[in-house]
């Protein structure tokens, strides 16, 4: 599958409302594993559902070398199926049940073809994915959204794809499903496209690829050379800015002092030619070629000035809109030592099953701790968290949360009223605050000019957290614990680094629940529980390896 690739040539499309997405995008993917990233609402997906042949392009043309297999950020999967429907071998499967009981039709043998192993080929593929537990016959609706997720990646690759598509394969999914997936990919053999906001996989890529303003960029190495790279292009870029701010200033400067001399010298010219008493037509020669001569030097200067600018314009059209949020949250400050929560033997169940083992689980947060809560998928985290700000009562074990307020951000940022506008939201939970201040505040959270008008309910992911984040910091009274539920979840990279930014700022105590490492790290996290077969746990911070640390990668 070496010589797989992808080769997309002057391609364009556009919205039913003839909206563009892409114009004469052109570039070649080839074998090996690239990931692709861009800002929320850039196309990634929609250019990925045109390579798989979801969408048919306005324009140009997409070739697949090889047969794709693809993997959709959202899976639409009837809750009915059994996992074998789900991989696409019932039909086999059930042949093979029917020869096995003796029955011999000759449409057995033709469903079956060459599949005669697809049993144990599609239990490797379990096993490797961590879903070596799943009976072929298990529906669909009992396995968590991560295991789906994993059941759906694991049906493309029995597939034998040569190129492979995957668009956000980690979301949902936690840290021991996330680091199988990438041993999985790390022998990825063909040719390989991820979209994916995970800076751990996108690290463990041959290459980056950047959509950025119409065009494909293609950087080496992973995600954090990638970094790097940028980085050091827009330090050269500020560096051009600057230079070219300073040229278009001294244009316009010598532009000034010519003028001035050009006055000077036509005022002295008509002295002197009144004092020497010529004729009236060679005093009007001499006073029409010192305009043309002033003329030319205004015109010389002004296209120096013009080409100073168009100069500025190119140096800033290389720079980028870093778009990070400052901010400083006296007010969320919590003293070292008191007691934020305190909770002895809670228990809840859903139905007749307890969630927690024995007599529940103890957790005391002291202080401007820094929480990570980890542990697989279904394990409660979720659960705990509602417990912890108060919205779900436990139905044993005392609950005690420290005077001062509690906010809960939850996966589905649902705390914005989406019929009224950011501003108003933003009133709604800061009263007290003026009106300027307000607006002062949403313009350092990126808002804007109209902006602050939208509704909330048309914001994109990373403004509707943006609008969440401050009007939960900004409320009043500043919450003292912050609850954060998979918050990275569908969020761009640039939106990461925003959450990252504020929660930096953050004084008070949070709990989160994440499975992205490096999220974590750059937060600052300073103690670890993990949740797993019902008990909470103290916990180290996990080994990270490197992009090819694992796994037999290439």
């Amino acid at each position: 599958m070496s010589d797989a690739f992808i080769v997309c040539s002057n391609l364009s499309f556009s919205w039913p409302d003839d909206d563009p997405v892409f114009q004469d995008l052109s570039f070649t993917v080839g074998g090996g594993r690239t990931g692709l990233v861009a800002p929320n609402g850039a196309g990634k997906s929609t250019l990925l559902k045109l390579i798989a042949g979801e969408y048919r392009p306005s324009r140009g043309s997409v070739t697949v070398q090889g047969e794709p297999g693809y993997l959709p950020q959202t899976l639409a999967l009837d809750g009915g199926l059994d996992v074998a429907e789900v991989l696409g071998i019932a039909p086999v499967v059930r042949a093979l049940d029917a020869i096995e009981s003796g029955d011999t039709g000759e449409e057995h043998f033709a469903t079956i073809g060459d599949d005669w192993d697809i049993e144990e080929r599609t239990r490797a593929q379990l096993d490797r994915l961590g879903l070596g537990d799943l009976s072929f016959d298990r529906p669909l609706h009992t396995l968590s959204g991560g295991r789906i997720v994993s059941l759906g990646l694991a049906a493309q690759l029995l597939k034998r794809p040569a190129v492979l598509l995957l668009d956000e394969p980690t979301n949902n999914l936690d840290l021991d499903a996330r680091r199988k997936l990438q041993d999985v990919l790390d022998d990825w053999p063909g040719c390989l496209l991820v979209v994916s906001h995970d800076r751990t996989l996108l690290d463990r890529m041959d290459r980056i690829a950047e959509l950025d303003r119409g065009a494909l960029r293609f950087h080496g190495g992973g995600f954090t050379s990638y970094e790097e790279a940028v980085r050091a292009e827009q330090e050269v870029a500020e560096k051009n800015v600057r230079h070219a701010e300073q040229e278009v200033k001294r244009q316009k400067r010598e532009m000034q002092q010519a003028r001035e001399r050009a006055e000077r010298r036509a005022g002295n010219a008509a002295r002197n030619l009144g004092d020497a008493g010529l004729p009236r037509i060679f005093a009007g020669n001499m006073k029409r070629g010192a305009q043309e001569s002033a003329g030319k030097s205004r015109q010389t200067h002004t296209a120096r000035v013009d080409e100073a600018r168009t100069r500025l314009d190119q140096a800033g059209r290389a720079l980028r809109d870093e778009q990070r949020i400052a901010l400083e949250l006296p007010g969320t400050a919590v003293p070292a030592g008191r007691t934020v929560f305190l909770g002895e033997r809670m228990q809840v169940r859903h139905g007749d099953r307890a969630v927690f083992a024995g007599e529940g689980v103890d957790l005391t947060i002291r202080g401007p701790e820094r929480i990570a809560l980890t542990g697989p998928n279904g394990a409660g985290k979720s659960t705990l968290l509602r417990v912890i700000s108060g919205d779900l009562t436990p139905e044993a074990g005392p609950a005690k949360p420290a005077v001062g307020r509690v906010a809960y951000l939850s996966q589905r940022l649902d705390l914005l009223d989406p019929d009224r506008t950011v501003a108003e939201n933003l009133a709604d939970s800061a009263p007290a605050m003026p009106q300027a201040e307000r607006m002062n505040l949403l313009a350092r959270f990126l808002f804007r000019g109209s902006r602050v008008q939208l509704p909330a309910g048309v914001l994109s992911g990373g403004e509707r957290l943006r609008a969440t984040l401050a009007c939960v910091l900004y409320a009043e009274p500043a919450p003292q614990l912050l609850l954060l539920d998979e918050p990275t979840n569908n969020l761009d990279l640039a939106s990461v680094g925003q959450l990252e930014s504020a929660l930096t700022a953050f004084q008070g105590a949070f709990v989160v629940v994440s499975h992205d490492e490096r999220f974590l790290t750059e937060i600052g996290v300073d103690r670890r529980l993990r949740l797993s077969d019902g008990r909470l746990t103290e916990g180290e911070p996990p080994a990270v390896t490197g992009p090819h640390d694992s796994g037999t990668g290439r």
